[in-house]
């Protein structure tokens, strides 16, 4: 989808990391038991549905990821102009694979896969090169009222919230661009 709008309305897209949780531990959290509710109540259907209706295959998380590692990452990737490629492969991996971004071998894999080099991003990253930056786009994103996502922030000023069919981007770019 994301694609799309790119190639049809001439669009930057440019993927920044926000915390859900950020007390969430290294190992993750389980989930607590009003998302478990949720979830055998139908609540990821439509997800599954627009990730069906896209050609990807959808898995829900079995507990909440710490996603510091894979934001940090995602910088390196930045720097190295992979930035979209490695976002990309992290999202499936989490969302199509169910595998876990806080785990450096997801990691390394997907570093891989968009043609990084997985020992120098693991290096660069522990290091904590990009910690900082991180935790000042973190900051930034809730300076500007961001509490969920996926967030689309357009021209820092209008914002989409959650997964949402293309139609509202549209619209949305529609009435922005009057």
């Amino acid at each position: 989808m994301v694609e799309r709008l790119k190639q049809e309305y001439n669009v930057e897209v440019d993927w920044r990391p926000y915390y859900l949780r950020p007390d969430t531990p290294p190992e993750g959290l389980d989930l607590p038991d009003y998302i478990v509710r949720a979830r055998a109540n139908g609540s990821e259907e439509r997800l599954r549905a627009m990730a069906e209706l896209h050609g990807m295959e959808f898995k829900s998380t079995e507990r909440i990821l710490n996603t510091r590692l894979a934001h940090e990452a995602t910088e390196y990737a930045r720097d190295k102009g992979k930035d979209n490629e490695f976002h990309h492969i992290v999202f499936r991996k989490v969302y199509g694979e169910g595998q876990d971004i806080s785990k450096w071998d997801v990691l390394r894999a997907a570093a891989e896969e968009a043609g990084l080099d997985a020992d120098d991003m693991q290096t660069v990253v522990e290091s904590g090169t990009y910690t900082a930056e991180v935790a000042g786009q973190v900051q930034r994103a809730r300076q500007i009222g961001v509490t969920g996502v996926p967030t689309y922030v357009i021209n820092d000023k209008y914002a989409i919230v959650g997964a949402q069919p293309y139609e509202a981007f549209k619209n949305a770019l529609a009435q922005i661009m009057k």
